[in-house]
């Protein structure tokens, strides 16, 4: 799910209730803010836990500062992880997130960078007058791509990424890691779930692989879903060891939220 800032204010209360609402152990979270003016200075994905009542939940930057105005890549000396129990200072800074009531085992990282080009895309952006978010085109540049992941005490591994919105380059980028979380699988004895926006539509995050798509269901936009770009994947799951979990729009996201119950 993607938490985008609200401009006309932020509202922790709103965002307070929607993952409340999600009735969930973890979640991943993509495009939220830690410490930026726009959305608050608040730590988002610290919010979503309490929300959520996790004790464990980390927060894996991609830049430095606000996408679509004014940012860096980190530098070698910026902490690439904040999480509950770290005590390292990271400036405002937007990238993904996990919360977890399991206890978390380890957490990962992964750089899958990113692309020298970027695209125009078609893009909401709030309406005065209206509920329905207006739409525009702008050129987008696409900044530094990762991959967040809690090795959790209950036997999984949970992946969370944002993959570019390039062509090519998602798919290069979601090769490279499948491979790396399947390493991690072998190498902490867990299974895999691999989540999050892959800027992929129809099966494409699964063709000429063993992956399966645990939920098929159109996700974007919010308003009015016209296609699946959020998917949960695995490699080992089966038909009858989870089940879809019924959600609905959060209120706080163009993108819609999907989620499973794991029955084993």
């Amino acid at each position: 799910m993607e938490i985008p800032p609200n401009k006309s204010g932020p509202s922790l209360a709103a965002l307070h209730k929607a993952i409340a609402a999600l009735a969930t152990d973890v979640i991943a979270v993509q495009e939220i803010d830690f410490n930026l003016p726009r959305s608050g200075s608040v730590n988002q994905i610290a919010e979503v836990a309490n929300a959520m009542g996790a004790k464990d939940w980390a927060f894996a930057p991609s830049i430095i500062g606000t996408p679509g105005e004014k940012w860096h890549k980190l530098k070698i000396s910026d902490p690439k992880l904040i999480h509950n129990n770290s005590s390292e200072v990271l400036a405002g800074s937007y990238g993904i997130g996990i919360a977890s009531k399991i206890k978390v085992v380890k957490w990962h990282r992964l750089e899958l960078g990113n692309s020298p080009i970027g695209m125009p895309l078609v893009v909401p952006t709030e309406s005065e007058t209206s509920s329905k978010p207006k739409i525009r085109g702008i050129y987008v540049h696409d900044e530094p791509r990762l991959a967040l992941a809690a090795t959790l005490e209950n036997g999984f591994t949970i992946v969370n990424t944002h993959l570019s919105f390039v062509p090519g380059m998602n798919l290069a980028q979601l090769k490279k890691l499948k491979r790396w979380s399947l390493q991690i699988g072998e190498e902490t004895n867990t299974k895999i779930l691999l989540m999050g926006d892959l800027n992929l539509p129809k099966n494409l995050p699964i063709a000429l692989s063993k992956w399966r798509s645990l939920v098929t269901q159109n996700t974007y936009p919010s308003w009015g879903a016209k296609v699946q770009f959020d998917y949960i994947l695995s490699d080992q799951l089966t038909s009858d060891e989870y089940q879809i979990s019924p959600v609905s729009t959060s209120g706080i996201s163009d993108h819609l939220p999907i989620g499973i119950e794991i029955l084993i």
